[in-house]
C-alpha cells in the first residue's frame, strides 16, 4: 500500500478510532496505543492483497474491535482503576460529561460498544452488526435499551 493511501486511511479515521477506543478502556494512553495498533494491522492487511474492503470505516473499527478484545483478555486478570479526578479540577461544562464517562463505564461492555460505534463511529446498524457478529435488529434493540439505560442514569 503507497505511503499515501495509507496516511489518508489514517487521516480519515484516527480520531474516531481513538476516541472510540478511549471510551471503551477509559484510558487515554492505551486508546493511543491501540489506535496506532489499528493502522498498523490495517496497512498489513492491505499490503498483504486483502483486496477492496466494502465498508472501509466499518472494517476499520472492527480491526480496533478486535484487538481491544485482544487487550481485554491479555488484562483479564489485572483490573485497571480509573484515577480519581479532583473535584476542583472540574468544571461546570465538564461535569457534564464527567456524568457521561461514569454512565458509560456503568454500562455492560457489549450496550456500550455498540452506542459507541453508532454515536462516536457514525456505523450503520448493519455495519456495527456485521463488527459485532450479530444482526441489525439486535444492535437496533440493544441501541435502544442502552440509551434508555443512558437518559435514566443521567435524569435527563
Amino acid at each position: 500500500m503507497a505511503d499515501i493511501a495509507a496516511a489518508d486511511l489514517f487521516a480519515r479515521h484516527y480520531r474516531d478510532i481513538y476516541r472510540f477506543l478511549a471510551r471503551m478502556t477509559g484510558r487515554r494512553d492505551l486508546a493511543d496505543d491501540l489506535s496506532q495498533e489499528v493502522f498498523l494491522h490495517a496497512v498489513r492487511a492491505l499490503d498483504s492483497g486483502v483486496g477492496a474492503v466494502r465498508h472501509e470505516r466499518g472494517w476499520i473499527f472492527s480491526i480496533a474491535r478486535h484487538l481491544l478484545t485482544d487487550h481485554h483478555r491479555r488484562e483479564q486478570r489485572r483490573p485497571v482503576a480509573a484515577p480519581p479526578v479532583a473535584e476542583s479540577a472540574v468544571g461546570a461544562g465538564q461535569e457534564l460529561a464527567l456524568e457521561l464517562a461514569d454512565a458509560l463505564g456503568r454500562l455492560p461492555e457489549a450496550d456500550r460498544e455498540v452506542f459507541l460505534l453508532k454515536e462516536m463511529g457514525g456505523l450503520s446498524y448493519e455495519q456495527i452488526a456485521e463488527t459485532c457478529g450479530c444482526t441489525a435488529e439486535s444492535v437496533h434493540a440493544r441501541l435502544y435499551r442502552t440509551r434508555l439505560a443512558l437518559r435514566a442514569m443521567l435524569s435527563v
